[in-house]
């Protein structure tokens, strides 16, 4: 699996467009230039605990989108599927960043999660800077959704660019400037 400080894969992939459109998109590892991202990885569409990640990862992306990033889903499911999985479950249909099909596997294979008895992603989150470097990755259980408030107070801790304390904070001060004020 790639981890810290690997490049993130190049990649070129159909996307369901963010919000209420039915729009198909394409993004690239070249999109989104200049910003964070989070890139995160779902089993299969019409699953259980997805929808409530996706959902939360959803609910958050203001948040995101003022530390100045970009939060990207994906799947091995095409995006028909996404489609009409986004156009079923009501806590989709809105959804404010693009679900990405990675139906070649290529991108899952590329990064190393790609779960090779089931032929799918595994539940994974990579944060990447906006030099396309890996700061975070992180892969859990298929059957234990994440915390995407823990994925955005990783964010904010790799974005001070100093020593940040077990269950640091934005806001908190860390390491760095307790050290410098003893």
């Amino acid at each position: 699996m790639l981890t810290i400080n690997d490049t993130f894969p190049a990649f070129q992939l159909k996307a369901v467009e963010a919000g209420p459109s039915e729009q198909f998109i394409d993004i690239s590892d070249q999109s989104f230039n200049g910003l964070w991202k989070i890139y995160f990885f779902w089993p299969l569409d019409f699953t259980f605990v997805c929808p409530t990640e996706i959902a939360e990862f959803g609910k958050l992306n203001n948040q995101f989108f003022d530390r100045q990033t970009q939060v990207l889903g994906t799947s091995v499911d095409s995006e028909y599927v996404h489609l009409a999985w986004k156009r079923q479950e009501k806590s989709l249909q809105s959804l404010p960043f693009p679900m990405l099909a990675d139906t070649t596997r290529q991108l899952s294979n590329a990064l190393g999660i790609l779960d090779p008895k089931t032929g799918v992603a595994q539940r994974a989150t990579f944060i990447v800077d906006p030099t396309h470097v890996i700061r975070f990755a992180m892969v859990t259980d298929n059957n234990v959704g994440r915390n995407p408030k823990e994925v955005l107070r990783v964010l904010d801790a790799l974005q001070t660019d100093e020593l940040c304390p077990c269950n640091w904070e934005k806001g908190q001060q860390t390491l760095n400037s307790q050290l410098t004020l003893a």
